[in-house]
């Protein structure tokens, strides 16, 4: 089999269609960059936890921190405190995750409906409530305080950073970080 000989001009072409690919890519790439740093920025002047990528880790994703795990990532909250929190967050997102009542009677909504096993039901329901009874405990041992348990909602249910629960407002943010911290201190004792 024999190679065909390139003529230069062909070679030069080749070159500059490479070349011509290569910026591109780079410009885009240039473009998603700028892109993703805008969003971050937006995020964080409302008041988001991002995460950065690790280190000379190009092209990773950020992540959204919790608010918790904002806090305890600057030293503002223990271990303790922390695990508090991560518990009331849990029974929280349990109890509210609940479904909505469906808007129509019939039972086939889209396609074959295959009802789920009655012990699934049934253990959806008894961890739902079990959830539910753990929260109203959490908001008994604060004494039902709505401040406190509106710090604990806001924050460690929600997930949110104290300065984005509080719409920015840096006066607001110190007041429900004090909040949440005499919360978590409560319910970790």
């Amino acid at each position: 089999m024999r190679r065909a000989k390139l003529r230069p001009e062909d070679v030069a072409r080749e070159r500059m269609i490479r070349q011509e690919r290569q910026r591109k890519a780079q410009a885009h790439a240039a473009a998603v960059e700028a892109g993703v740093a805008e969003t971050v920025a937006l995020s964080r002047a409302r008041g988001e936890a991002i995460a950065e990528p690790a280190a000379g880790r190009r092209g990773q994703p950020y992540r959204r921190q919790s608010g918790l795990d904002w806090l305890a990532a600057k030293g503002r909250i223990g271990a303790d405190r922390l695990a508090a929190g991560q518990r009331y967050g849990a029974a929280y997102r349990r109890v509210k995750l609940e479904k909505a009542i469906p808007s129509t009677l019939d039972v086939r909504v889209r396609g074959e409906f295959v009802p789920p096993a009655l012990e699934d039901v049934l253990a959806r329901g008894e961890g739902t409530e079990a959830a539910r009874r753990r929260l109203l405990e959490f908001r008994r041992r604060l004494w039902r305080q709505p401040d406190l348990v509106a710090a604990c909602d806001l924050i460690c249910g929600e997930e949110k950073t104290p300065r984005e629960a509080a719409a920015g407002d840096p006066r607001e943010a110190a007041r429900l970080e004090a909040l949440l911290k005499v919360a978590l201190d409560v319910l970790a004792a």
